[in-house]
């Protein structure tokens, strides 16, 4: 009688185990879903770089509220509007062809001129291109290494400017995918012979989010309209215009290479949204507006998944 006793008692405690075992499966969802279990703030959404200031210099913090985006016209909630403080990695792609209208030394004293203005712990790639791309100076932020190697620039052969930029964002920026990237352009714009389109570039550019500066050298075409090619000059204002990036002369290289980097450091915010009513196998204009007295610019095309 006692041992039947023992049994019934150690089965009762068995089945209620059993209950709240399978009970607290049954409501651990249903706890998750009623909000208790924390979620990363921009889970799924999608992310782009934007560059934003203070007309009048001020710098009060600038917040979501002080952003607009249009996802190809559709005015889209914006999740989270963060500062990007982080080091950068920024290629040099100097053009050092035979033809363009700007001598060695000034090419060199303009590249030079990011040595000495870039942060703490940002780093350099210097890469020259005429008929190929070659690296000139690897990932680095030491000015005299940078300086000393810059004397191996020589201008020979044609601008392949496009290759140049897409060897750039496959060898040295695509693997990069947690850095902060940019590439700063020195050349007038000229391409002669490359084999990729310039859209193909663009978009390239626009696909990973990378920013392009264009420190700009005399067009030495001047103006001429060559067939299936677009004028240099519309080629550093699209490349620029279409990343999020800007245009400066290469008169004043020392204003271009502070203007850049203190731009990267202090201007840069990540703003994160989730894609509402729109195709993502067609490609779709961006267009990031400030608030008054805030101007903010980004990439205005992202290219179809």
């Amino acid at each position: 009688m006692s041992n039947l006793s023992g049994k019934a008692k150690s089965l009762a405690w068995t089945r209620a185990v059993i209950f709240i075992i399978a009970a607290g499966c049954l409501l651990g969802p249903l706890w998750g879903q009623a909000g208790r279990r924390a979620r990363p703030t921009n889970e799924g959404a999608s992310l782009m770089n934007v560059v934003a200031r203070r007309a009048n210099e001020s710098v009060a913090p600038i917040t979501a509220k002080d952003v607009s985006l249009f996802d190809n016209g559709v005015e889209q909630t914006i999740k989270s509007f963060a500062p990007d403080r982080s080091a950068a990695r920024i290629v040099i792609l100097v053009d050092n062809s035979l033809t363009i209208r700007e001598d060695v030394e000034k090419l060199e004293a303009a590249t030079l001129e990011f040595a000495y203005e870039i942060y703490d712990g940002d780093k350099l790639l210097i890469v020259g291109y005429d008929t190929n791309a070659e690296i000139v100076s690897d990932w680095t932020d030491d000015a005299k290494k940078i300086q000393t190697e810059l004397k191996t620039f020589r201008k020979k052969g044609d601008p392949h400017l496009f290759d140049a930029i897409l060897a750039v964002v496959e060898d040295g920026l695509r693997p990069l995918t947690a850095q902060k990237r940019a590439i700063v352009v020195i050349s007038d714009g000229l391409d002669r012979g490359s084999k990729a389109k310039f859209a193909t570039a663009l978009n390239t550019l626009q696909s990973l989010d990378i920013a392009v500066y264009c420190v700009q050298a005399p067009d030495r075409t001047r103006g001429a309209i060559r067939r299936d090619v677009p004028k240099p000059r519309q080629v550093i204002d699209d490349l620029a215009e279409g990343t999020g990036g800007a245009v400066f002369p290469i008169d004043d290289p020392n204003a271009a290479a502070k203007a850049i980097c203190d731009e990267l450091r202090r201007n840069r915010y990540i703003l994160a949204y989730q894609p509402q009513s729109v195709s993502y196998a067609e490609p779709r204009r961006l267009l990031v507006i400030g608030d008054r007295g805030i101007v903010a610019r980004a990439k205005t095309m992202q290219p179809p998944n």
